[in-house]
């Protein structure tokens, strides 16, 4: 197995350090081989490179490094985020196009409270908060068709467009079902849209979701949702969910408020898939760069993320081993968890490394 890794900006490095730390012992354990490559990608080298603060002047990432990740089974990816360079750049520059150019056309969001995290749900505990958020990445209002007339005077127009496609709705629902057919769930997956106010995009996500439903997944119950509905349950009854697939801005939105749930950004992980292809996984916590170099930030969701590439890499690859050592590596944050003072960066009763080898002995 070869991975790639993009530490990025930040803390970006430093919880990428444990994760890899983890997957040492977990292919020890499990008995696979792997090698990892760096990539020297993010914020310092972007203005290394002579790379403009306030605007994207040159790429963040350039073709030939494109091609060369193809080659890669997996992409492990710390954070990106520079305090000295203009949001959006990097974002756009790394993150958006390699979705776009690998066809990491769903977002994988695995939403579960781990034993001994704290959430901010009265009497809510693990039973409660377990399921998955699976999202369109490619499509909707990221695809950045639009544009601005008038700029900068009273008559100022901006349109921006939710591109929706009936190929790109049907591939994120049909995932979306395979994933609810073999978790060990309620076998239900809920579709989360805006189908009252947004009748065009909203109505070739309904008829995908309920002609594919019927026609393949018949054993699959279907629900739905209005996405605002859907964070009021998020609070009220999470224990509901089993699996949800919605399009790209509402699944952005909803799974921030899923993290917090879930006891925050520090145990969040997540996946942008292409089940044919490289699939990038990454913590979902930001760059943090206040707390660069402190040992201080928490590597839970940077280890989580590697559980999902081993997970899911063995599910797309057919590798029963993978899929084994990726539920090994969860099964062991869950016995560390409940040790830990806070999921917090800095109040955790431990440092970065030592969470680490927490994790490393619980394997």
């Amino acid at each position: 197995m070869q991975i790639a890794v993009l530490g990025g900006d930040g803390t970006g490095p430093e919880v990428v350090a444990e994760g890899l730390k983890v997957l040492r012992a977990v292919a020890c354990k499990a008995g696979f081989d792997y090698s990892t490559h760096d990539f020297d990608l993010g914020g310092e080298r972007y203005l290394s490179a002579g790379g403009d603060p306030a605007k994207a002047s040159i790429p963040v990432i350039h073709d030939d490094e494109i091609a060369e990740l193809r080659t890669y089974d997996a992409i492990y990816l710390g954070a990106v985020g520079h305090p000295k360079i203009a949001p959006g750049i990097l974002e756009k520059g790394l993150l958006l196009r390699l979705r776009f150019e690998l066809d990491q056309y769903i977002n994988l969001r695995p939403v579960k409270l781990y034993p001994g995290v704290e959430t901010p749900l009265k009497d809510k505990g693990p039973a409660d908060i377990d399921f998955v958020v699976v999202r369109e990445n490619t499509e909707g209002i990221y695809t950045g068709m639009g544009g601005v007339q008038y700029k900068g005077t009273p008559a100022e127009v901006s349109t921006q467009v939710n591109c929706t496609t009936r190929f790109g709705a049907e591939r994120a629902i049909r995932y979306a079902f395979e994933l609810t057919r073999r978790r060990n769930g309620k076998k239900q997956l809920t579709l989360v849209h805006k189908t009252n106010v947004l009748t065009f995009a909203g109505d070739t996500w309904w008829r995908a979701f309920n002609e594919i439903g019927q026609a393949e997944y018949p054993e699959i119950k279907r629900d739905y949702n209005h996405v605002d509905a859907c964070c009021m349950w998020f609070v009220k009854n999470p224990e509901f969910y089993d699996v949800i697939v919605t399009d790209n801005i509402f699944g952005d939105i909803i799974t921030d408020l899923a993290a917090v749930i879930q006891g925050g950004l520090g145990v969040a992980s997540g996946g942008n898939i292409n089940p044919k292809g490289v699939s990038m996984y990454e913590p979902m916590g930001g760059s943090a760069p206040k707390y660069t170099g402190q040992n201080v930030i928490n590597p839970m969701a940077a280890i989580g993320a590697m559980a999902m590439l081993l997970r899911e890499t063995g599910v797309n690859q057919n590798n029963a081993t993978l899929t084994k050592a990726g539920n090994m590596i969860e099964a062991a944050m869950m016995k560390v968890t409940p040790t830990m003072a806070s999921q917090a960066a800095g109040k955790m009763g431990m440092s970065t490394t030592q969470v680490g080898d927490a994790v490393v002995a619980a394997l």
